[in-house]
């Protein structure tokens, strides 16, 4: 969906996600969030009366909705999906936009998590339903093809996590090698898992 086609409150939480993503939540304040939203700053306390707190969670929220459907656009772009593809194609969402914009972004769930001087307990809870959003339906694909479904959760974490910390660190290196190393090393474990049985 356009940035155009959305309505005001869900630019205004489109450009809260974007811009912390980029920034952090520290200095992602609530005049440049309505300024990339092409919204009236007056908007901001309608829509959000609890301030930036309400917008960072919802910013957050929004940003596990999005990182939740984007498995199953994975999974329908591969011919037999396997878990190590699955991995593959999550990390190559990030090497893409790395290759082709810059290391500007990471993941804005992980940015509020981590910029702890304007956390508050409701951004890391918001936070920690966004990354089990996430995990929850990885897990299925997993289990979906054929890793026990004692194993699916942790090796669904250990993707996540593997992803999130290759992130950081290609921001810090401005290079993909971290990614591509979490790709080619974590997939031939992961395919491992899978049950062999008829």
């Amino acid at each position: 969906m356009a940035m155009s086609e959305r309505g005001p409150r869900e630019r205004m939480v489109f450009s809260a996600a974007q811009l912390i993503r980029r920034d952090g939540v520290t200095a992602t304040g609530m005049r440049e969030v309505a300024a990339h939203a092409g919204a009236p700053r007056g908007s901001l306390q309608h829509y959000f009366p609890g301030g930036k707190e309400q917008l960072v969670n919802e910013a957050v929220d929004w940003a596990g909705r999005y990182a939740s459907r984007r498995v199953a656009r994975f999974l329908a772009g591969m011919d037999e999906p396997t878990p190590g593809g699955l991995l593959a194609a999550m990390v190559r969402q990030w090497t893409d936009e790395y290759e082709l914009a810059g290391f500007a972004g990471g993941c804005p769930v992980a940015a509020a998590t981590v910029d702890c001087v304007e956390s508050t307990d409701s951004t890391r809870t918001a936070a920690a339903a966004a990354f089990a959003r996430w995990t929850h339906p990885v897990t299925e694909a997993l289990t979906d093809m054929g890793i026990p479904a004692a194993r699916a959760e942790p090796l669904a974490t250990l993707m996540i996590s593997a992803l999130e910390g290759a992130l950081l660190i290609a921001r810090a290196e401005r290079d993909v090698r971290a990614l591509t190393a979490v790709a080619t090393e974590l997939g031939p474990l992961l395919d491992a898992n899978v049950d062999q049985r008829p």
